[in-house]
């Protein structure tokens, strides 16, 4: 019987460099995920080493198919312009020529937030929503991705507002609860002052709330006073690997 080859999605992040087939039929992995640490000095190729590594472990599953790849960065055809968490050797890498070299295949690269925000529209709390979707991934800082009609608008960075003369994600990222010891009232008070701002800048018709923080939404979320609606993500850390391989097979 033919194996069935699925895209793979690579989610480079500052601590760990995380794959996995992805079957787009169902929108969960089709293996087990595979880890690696990111090097402490991540510069591109030694993480391209790293992307080689986990794209061979499933060379049986995904055989030529494409593969998607996000990283903490913005990222304009293919061109890493910022880098966050990683190191900033990136910045002006021309990150899908350098992979899709290493590894002989198609390569999409994306920012982390738009691959899970593509991820929770597929598959997950923004399924079927119609209008503008805004999907935060609250973490060590505040990704976002927005998304219209079904269709991605890239590299929003709307962690970095600058709100009361702080970058916005100094004030309210799911990291700085844990680094000042804030109740979840307190943090709920900054967030309420994010999303609000938010809201009047671009009145989303549905705000969906990621990253690992989300496992405990009922914390935080019934605190929140909206105009839109504001849930909890649904794909919890897999939407980046699941969002990255829809994107390099639809884009």
């Amino acid at each position: 019987m033919a194996t069935t080859h699925h895209p793979l999605g690579i989610d480079i992040g500052g601590s760990g460099i995380k794959g996995a087939p992805v079957d787009l039929t169902l929108g969960q992995f089709a293996k087990d995920r595979m880890r690696l640490d990111t090097p402490k000095v991540s510069s591109p190729d030694a993480v391209a080493d790293l992307v080689v590594q986990i794209a061979e472990h499933f060379a049986d599953d995904t055989g030529d198919s494409p593969i998607g790849v996000t990283l903490p960065a913005v990222v304009t055809n293919g061109v890493v312009r910022t880098a966050a968490n990683i190191d900033s050797a990136w910045i002006g890498t021309d990150a899908r020529k350098l992979l899709s070299d290493r590894l002989g295949r198609p390569v999409t690269v994306v920012n982390d937030a738009d691959a899970a925000g593509v991820g929770e529209l597929h598959f997950g709390a923004a399924r079927n929503a119609n209008g503008l979707v805004l999907v935060t991934t609250l973490g060590t800082g505040i990704g976002s991705a927005l998304l219209y009609n079904g269709v991605l608008v890239p590299n929003s960075e709307l962690g970095h507002l600058e709100i009361d003369g702080h970058d916005a994600e100094d004030q309210a990222a799911a990291s700085i609860r844990s680094d000042d010891s804030l109740s979840w009232a307190q943090w709920a008070e900054r967030l309420q002052r994010y999303y609000s701002h938010v809201e009047n800048l671009l009145w989303p018709d549905l705000i969906v709330v990621g990253g690992g923080v989300s496992r405990k939404a009922d914390k935080f979320l019934p605190l929140l006073h909206l105009r839109a609606p504001i849930i909890a993500a649904q794909l919890a850390n897999s939407a980046g690997i699941i969002g990255a391989a829809w994107l390099a097979t639809n884009t």
